[in-house]
């Protein structure tokens, strides 16, 4: 029996690229709406005053299985294991902090290249914390790689330090705003990724054309985007339907027509139809994206 792979954030950092986790997501997706990827919505287990999360995703088309958990206190580590599904042989465990955000990011890259207008290079992203870092990384080496980026966050010298930490890491334009309304000003991409239980901008701040997608809070009671934005796009498009279902009626979208994102990449819904249409993502982690960006850090590292 051959010992699993043993991988941590250090490897994450060093060996996974924006392109490769990208191309990973978007391959999970594609295979999701052919049916070939098993994404059942998230499960959790009580653990008194917390819980334990499970993801679980089977690319059968790949030959690999496995799962991701998480605890609920606090932003502590997870951890992802990919089973070969022919062997039954435990392949690989990663663990740690970064696996997890850069596969949000990469299903947000995916969302980007399939719903923004073509040539879209504005950026505006409001947040400043990993999940706002990550949208940012895998846009970076992809078709809409920006020019232009603002960033606004609640404390002005985090939104300093993001900006610089872009300039110096992903060699990108950015700039801290003043204000959330300045960062989204003449944006053609707009990406939401606070923690915010309230609205964070306002939804005539979003000019015709433009693509959202919200990462943070979106229940009936904690929302990051106003509800009138889900009225205003011509299109609403997720990346899992069966884990949106798990909210129920307490869905701050749920009364919207959905789309797949997976069904959007595949050509049998509709995405933009036209350049003044309001695209809105709503990202909630399709099961199955990690062991897949897993799959592709395994290959990284030679396996």
């Amino acid at each position: 029996m051959t010992a699993p792979l043993l991988l941590g954030d250090a490897e994450v950092r060093d060996r996974l690229d924006p392109a490769s986790a990208v191309a990973a997501v978007r391959h999970a997706l594609l295979e999701h709406h052919a049916g070939r990827l098993a994404a059942p919505p998230r499960l959790h287990a009580p653990l008194g005053s917390a819980e334990l999360v499970f993801t679980v995703g089977e690319l059968a088309g790949d030959g690999l299985h496995g799962f991701r958990a998480y605890g609920t206190q606090g932003h502590g580590a997870q951890l992802v294991a990919v089973w070969d599904s022919a062997s039954g042989e435990l392949a690989a465990v990663v663990h740690g902090r970064e696996l997890g955000p850069r596969r949000t990011g990469a299903i947000g890259a995916v969302a980007v290249e399939a719903l923004a207008r073509p040539g879209a290079s504005r950026l505006a992203l409001i947040g400043t914390g990993p999940q706002a870092w990550t949208q940012l990384w895998a846009l970076s080496a992809g078709p809409h790689r920006p020019a232009e980026v603002t960033v606004f966050g609640r404390r002005t010298e985090r939104a300093e330090r993001f900006a610089e930490r872009a300039r110096t890491e992903l060699g990108l334009a950015v700039r801290a705003a003043g204000s959330a309304r300045e960062a989204v000003r003449d944006r053609e991409v707009v990406i939401v990724a606070t923690n915010s239980p309230a609205p964070v901008l306002d939804a005539d701040w979003i000019a015709p054309g433009t693509h959202l997608s919200t990462l943070g809070p979106k229940t009936t009671t904690r929302y990051e985007i106003p509800p009138e934005l889900a009225r205003r796009a011509a299109v609403v498009v997720t990346d899992s339907l069966a884990q949106c279902g798990r909210y129920g009626a307490d869905h701050l979208l749920g009364p919207a027509p959905m789309a797949e994102l997976g069904s959007v990449l595949a050509g049998a819904a509709p995405g933009r139809t036209a350049d003044e249409d309001i695209t809105l993502f709503s990202s909630v982690g399709l099961a199955g994206t990690e062991v897949a960006v897993a799959a592709a850090l395994m290959r990284a590292c030679g396996a």
